[in-house]
């Protein structure tokens, strides 16, 4: 085989297990929690092999210290606080910041532009 990157079915195939794995993680969190910290630490040796990033649906469900899975309500919290998501893993406490400001810019511009196309139909 080459060097280099894998061949895009490669990918998507790995993709695929992923996937798979964390669906699997999330179903067997309330009877074997282990077992899906497993699935975890499995999912990321797919990722690891293949040389490809997390995927973004599932870069957040697991502790970036400890890489547990993480249910929220059960062994992680969640909390928002000063323009950001606080993720706070309970089994080993570390702490996961998530910015959301873009967020709360769109929302204010769309609030903006709301205003002023509903002002400009009422002076005609």
């Amino acid at each position: 085989m080459r060097r280099g990157r894998r061949p895009k079915w490669m990918l998507k195939i790995a993709e695929e297990r992923i996937d798979i794995l964390f669906n699997r993680a999330d179903e067997q969190f309330a009877i074997h929690p282990e077992r899906s910290n497993r699935y975890v630490k499995m999912a990321r040796n797919i990722a690891k092999k293949y040389n490809m990033k997390m995927p973004s649906k599932w870069a957040k469900r697991f502790c970036r210290n400890c890489h547990y899975f993480m249910k929220p309500g059960l062994n992680c919290q969640i909390r928002l606080s000063d323009s950001s998501v606080v993720i706070k893993c309970l089994e080993c406490g570390n702490i996961n910041k998530i910015p959301y400001i873009k967020e709360k810019k769109e929302r204010r511009r769309r609030k903006n532009e709301h205003n002023n196309t509903s002002k400009k139909g009422t002076d005609e």
